[in-house]
């Protein structure tokens, strides 16, 4: 019988974002997948509570982290991949790779050129590029890293055992699908992309990169983790009747009125740079100030 994983689950209530610590139960290798920074706007504070509680869930089980597993460079959160990679390392863990999908480097090119990032902070930001379908291990646990495009050219997906991460390519059944506005996103690889989900073993539990509970009381519920393919199959709003040309009609139109993300230009030029602060401002403009409450490990 295949090994499966041990999954840690933690949320983090503000930018209602899933963390995830999955460890190999016996060789007790672990990945954190979509760890985030903690960022207030109105004080342009960056700290560090939530990233520090996937340490110690980390440490505290005795796992040693090998991979920090992003999904996309998210456009809602700070990753906090640099912290916690440079944070295990002073404190004798060997060095964990962040890694990404290839198609970063899409995502790259163009906060690149709206930002002004200078080359020299985008190349080698990531430790390490999957390709689609490409296969890794966390102890004895198999792995597999799906390009799920749509929401962004370079979302991944990570299959870990039966267990699949699914960032922001599908949400709960009641939320139903991330949106697609974002540069390079398409909302007809959107829909495949969740079609191939809706394809595993329905017992298959989805990990989803966000969970929105609603807060009507008569459909109030606790923020989860998953649900399987099975309950998405028979209850996700967007998909579970819809064809491919109603899904893009409707998701279309559905990005066209939706507000920006409030942390969207603060995020994209840390995450293009795998959780790293800008090292200056550029052509006289301070897009990202770090000040005395940034944390000194996250200044490249």
């Amino acid at each position: 019988m295949a090994m499966e994983p041990i999954v840690h689950t933690i949320f983090e209530p503000k930018t209602c974002s899933w963390q995830y610590v999955v460890a190999c139960p016996k060789e007790k290798e672990a990945a954190i997948i979509d760890p985030v920074l903690d960022f207030q706007p109105s004080l342009f504070r960056i700290t560090t509570e939530s990233a520090d509680a996937l340490i110690d869930c980390a440490l505290s089980h005795g796992y040693t982290v090998k991979m920090l597993l992003e999904t996309h460079a998210h456009g809602d959160h700070l990753s906090a991949s640099y912290y916690i990679q440079q944070t295990l390392w002073s404190r004798g863990q060997p060095h964990a790779q962040i890694c990404i999908g290839e198609n970063i480097t899409v995502v790259q090119a163009y906060v690149s050129h709206k930002y002004r990032i200078p080359k020299e902070e985008i190349d080698d930001a990531f430790n390490h590029l999957f390709q689609s379908d490409e296969v890794f291990s966390l102890g004895d646990v198999r792995c597999t890293a799906l390009h799920l495009p749509g929401h962004t050219p370079d979302h991944m997906g990570y299959q870990i055992g039966s267990n699949v991460f699914t960032g922001d390519t599908m949400f709960h059944p009641d939320i139903g699908s991330g949106r697609c506005d974002f540069p390079g996103g398409d909302a007809r690889k959107l829909f495949r992309s969740m079609k191939r989900l809706l394809e595993l073993p329905p017992e298959t539990k989805l990990y989803t990169g966000h969970d929105y509970p609603p807060s009507n009381e008569s459909t109030a519920r606790q923020a989860t983790p998953y649900v399987t393919v099975g309950e998405q199959q028979q209850n996700n709003k967007h998909v579970k009747d819809s064809t491919e040309g109603a899904f893009v009609q409707w998701r279309n139109a559905r990005d066209e009125v939706m507000p920006e993300p409030e942390l969207v230009h603060q995020a994209m030029q840390v995450n293009v740079r795998g959780g790293k602060m800008p090292r200056k401002s550029h052509h006289g403009k301070a897009y990202m100030l770090y000040l005395i409450e940034v944390p000194s490990t996250l200044i490249c």
